[in-house]
């Protein structure tokens, strides 16, 4: 009698959480076709899907933790139904329901932000540190924007390099920005897609109510997982910002005549579409129009790209995960960038850029290859 208490509460989750769009499925096998683990090994998104429709879905299955929301089988169902909801919704029973195995590093991960407010379990205090020597000023109310680095670029030394390179462009560009100090969170999406629900409401309202307090209108963020939930789940609970990607934001300025390029990058550049800002909010042009605009670079395209770019295995929480060797989508990426004889692989989300410079070691391809931010790119040609 007691086993059924925790299944009708599952349920109950699922339901609540929009996993109940599992019955608009037929069952064509469309996203299991799409989905990118099958590049690398089996993965039936079809399987689980039809384990939701039947109200037993396995929740000791490590393929619970597999999906990394990169959205491509969303964009192909042609039932419209959001399997990222499915997912999203079995992870959240089994998180607060403890009727399955949550894998340690995730774990780890939520008990960091819960504890830190960052992913890498930091002293809060440490949050600007990388600012140290580039005189940037606290958000103040009247400032035009906020400039919101990502807890991966704050913390993580080879990242840093992104979040310095946007200051000293905003700098260059006499935009009036500010950051934040130690009290600011992670924005809370991987634990969110992670299925650690209750954790991303306490994240998001701390974060809303010291937005608020400061006087936030425009939010400028580095990653794209920060933008997509500013943008589009924050206002689920009132924090309702107007919010703009760097990437979008330099390309307004280099339109504006705001940025004078001085030196040419004679390189071979191609662009990786990260999965949150083209697949979940429709941004590809503005990338590649200030890769354009930088004299002497030329841009070219890889098999994947687009609509129908390659995710670099890091959405979905994964980016806190062990990803075996010979399963990882930053290996066949990095592949693809090479293959078009690119020099240098361009990105615009910490997680797509960690993964790929670890790609580049893992595979020794450091003399063939970089990985660099646009920001990075743009300010070697300031």
């Amino acid at each position: 009698m007691q086993a059924v208490v925790p299944f009708q509460e599952a349920v109950d989750i699922i339901k609540e959480e929009g996993g109940d769009v599992a019955k608009l499925c037929y069952q064509c096998g469309l996203c299991t076709g799409t989905c990118p683990w099958n590049l690398v090994r089996g993965f039936l998104v079809r399987k689980t899907m039809h384990q939701a429709q039947l109200g037993l879905p396995d929740f000791e299955d490590d393929d619970m933790w597999l999906c990394v929301t990169c959205n491509a089988c969303v964009k192909r169902c042609p039932r419209g139904v959001e399997i990222i909801d499915v997912w999203r919704s079995f992870r959240r029973a089994i998180t607060e329901l403890g009727i399955g195995g949550i894998p340690d590093a995730l774990r780890i991960t939520s008990k960091n932000i819960s504890g830190v407010g960052n992913p890498q379990g930091e002293d809060r205090e440490k949050r600007n540190d990388w600012t140290r020597d580039l005189g940037v000023k606290t958000f103040t109310k009247g400032m035009e924007i906020l400039y919101v680095p990502c807890c991966y670029n704050t913390y993580d030394p080879q990242l840093q390099p992104a979040a310095r390179a946007t200051v000293e462009i905003l700098k260059k560009a006499n935009v009036d920005f500010g950051i934040l100090g130690p009290e600011m969170s992670c924005c809370g999406e991987s634990v969110r897609k992670a299925g650690n629900e209750s954790l991303f409401q306490s994240l998001a309202q701390s974060n809303i109510g010291l937005f608020n307090e400061a006087g936030v209108t425009r939010i400028i963020t580095a990653s794209p997982h920060c933008f997509h939930t500013f943008k589009n789940e924050y206002p689920e609970l009132e924090g309702k910002y107007e919010v703009v990607h760097f990437v979008q934001f330099l390309a307004e300025l280099i339109r504006d005549g705001r940025l004078e390029f001085t030196k040419e990058l004679k390189k071979t550049i191609t662009y990786h579409d990260s999965c949150y800002l083209g697949r979940h909010n429709d941004i590809y042009d503005e990338p590649r129009e200030v890769l354009q605009a930088i004299p002497g670079v030329e841009l070219v395209e890889m098999a994947n790209h687009h609509e129908d770019s390659l995710c670099c295995g890091g959405g979905g929480g994964r980016i806190w995960a062990e990803t075996k060797k010979g399963e990882r989508f930053s290996d066949i990426r990095l592949e693809q960038a090479a293959d078009v004889g690119a020099s240098v692989l361009a990105a615009v989300c910490p997680y797509c850029i960690a993964n790929f410079k670890d790609s580049i070691v893992t595979m020794n391809k450091e003399e063939v290859i970089e990985c660099k931010d646009i920001a990075e790119l743009v300010l070697e040609a300031l």
